[in-house]
């Protein structure tokens, strides 16, 4: 049976995506998250799952960098990307970091039923809308390289980088993964190495770098 884990932050939005990936496959199981650590918590529970609809702003998440950690711990789990930004470069940036589609929120429920059949049998999916507009969107290439060295750190070098970006010292790492210091200081230095950074600032400045503004917010305010 399919498994897919919804990662969104509001109820009723997670419940219309439940209902219309219901329609989308048969026999479907669906798992629910609302923050980036309950949808590794989660990949980490259940290894079968093949696809993650992936809000880029929830907590825990504020841009790429979630993006980034599911395809560096769990590689073989495919994610669609589900955000209100439609910015065909922040499309095109999310393709480059490994989303196999990606879903404005905006889209209808039969965009969304479509976007899930074409991602679960392998395919890359954008909505019509969008597609002119991104294959216009030119890729850096920093995006790429980058999405290639992180794909390099193991998941728990990874989840060094990402407590090394939040401010968290070698000790209090250490203390989070249940780790010696000394495992810690050697996960830092292949980082470095992989990163091709020359210490944990500019390790840091490279996640933060996947960070991207909220577009709900940006209206709020």
């Amino acid at each position: 049976m399919p498994l897919l884990l919804i990662a969104d932050d509001h109820p009723l939005f997670r419940a219309a995506l439940r209902q219309a990936a219901a329609d989308a496959v048969d026999d479907l199981q669906v798992r629910e998250a609302d923050s980036l650590d309950g949808v590794l918590a989660a990949l980490d529970a259940e290894p079968g799952i093949d696809l993650v609809l992936l809000d880029l702003h929830m907590p825990g998440n504020h841009g790429l960098a979630g993006l980034a950690a599911i395809r560096a711990q769990h590689p073989g789990v495919a994610v669609i990307v589900v955000s209100a930004n439609d910015d065909p470069q922040v499309v095109r940036r999310a393709l480059d970091h490994g989303a196999a589609g990606y879903l404005p929120k905006s889209a209808g429920l039969d965009e969304l039923r479509e976007a899930i059949r074409s991602v679960m049998a392998c395919e890359q999916w954008l909505p019509a809308s969008l597609r002119a507009s991104v294959a216009r969107a030119q890729s850096s290439g920093y995006d790429s390289a980058l999405a290639a060295r992180l794909a390099s750190l193991s998941p728990q070098q990874f989840r060094v980088l990402a407590l090394v970006a939040e401010g968290l010292l070698n000790k209090q790492i250490a203390d989070r993964l249940d780790v010696q210091e000394r495992t810690v200081k050697a996960h830092l230095s292949a980082i470095f190495d992989r990163l091709g950074v020359r210490n944990r600032t500019q390790a840091g400045v490279v996640l933060r770098e996947l960070e991207l503004r909220d577009p709900a917010r940006q209206i709020a305010s």
